[in-house]
């Protein structure tokens, strides 16, 4: 399935780390490395009491989000903070269904297609991320837990409004355990995400970005990134210092220059 120049997005997830300090020095160290119109997309996701200040600073070029959102407009629902909040406050991006959310917060399929369709109604790109656990890919369920994670989106607000996201595969056993999938275990997952989403719609299968989670960093990158199905890259550990951040997107450099 040809690539249709779909752009290379390195996307880093701080989760629930930094400080005002750690915010300045990593917005200092992008304005200083970044190129100002890079060919691939980077983007930050801070906590929220740091978007304020991660916006405020970043270089143009960076596209900042947040790590999550709620499913309703407003109200009574203390502790959320609402989609119209977020693009309130200048936001590009947000995460949807992130693993542990799923896991710790017992987020259901059904509550983060609402949650993508909240970020749809007010300009946000949400980034779907969808995975298996360790058990569920010895019982070779990998792409039944998967497809049934981003089918339920589909089946809340269609293929349309699904093409206007970003859709993340992290394998949960992946995740800050130092163990990635190789870049053919990768490509694989993504081939049969791209795959499915054809059987509805080629044209949107083909357009839609899908990035990988997992233990991603500069070592490994080019390679993940090479694959033909593989858009970019979620970076949880490896986006916490600027040296490993721009080791990756250095990569992703590299790929887009051939574009």
């Amino acid at each position: 399935m040809a690539m249709m120049n779909r752009k290379l997005l390195v996307a880093g997830n701080w989760k629930m780390h930094g400080s005002l300090a750690f915010v300045d020095e990593m917005m200092s160290a992008l304005r200083q490395s970044l190129p100002d119109q890079p060919k691939y997309d980077v983007a930050v996701f801070p906590v929220y009491i740091h978007l304020y200040e991660v916006i405020n600073n970043k270089p143009d070029s960076v596209l900042c989000g947040a790590q999550n959102l709620s499913e309703y407009d407003n109200g009574a629902v203390t502790g959320e903070v609402s989609a119209e909040m977020l693009q309130d406050l200048g936001c590009d991006m947000v995460l949807v269904g992130h693993s542990e959310r799923r896991i710790k917060n017992n987020e259901s399929n059904s509550e983060v297609a609402k949650k993508f369709a909240q970020a749809l109604k007010f300009n946000l790109t949400p980034i779907l991320c969808v995975g298996e656990s360790s058990v569920q890919r010895q019982g070779d369920q990998t792409f039944d837990v998967v497809w049934d994670q981003i089918n339920t989106v589909i089946e809340h607000i269609g293929m349309e409004s699904l093409s206007q996201g970003v859709i993340a595969y992290e394998p949960v056993w992946a995740i800050g355990t130092g163990e990635t999938a190789s870049a053919e275990q990768a490509q694989e997952v993504h081939q049969f995400i791209r795959s499915q989403l054809a059987l509805n719609d080629d044209t949107i299968a083909r357009r839609i970005r899908i990035l990988y989670g997992g233990s991603c960093k500069g070592s490994n990158a080019y390679e993940l990134f090479s694959m033909p199905d593989v858009d970019g890259g979620l970076i949880g550990g490896a986006s916490l210092t600027a040296k490993d951040f721009m080791a990756i997107c250095q990569q992703a450099d590299k790929l887009s220059q051939g574009d």
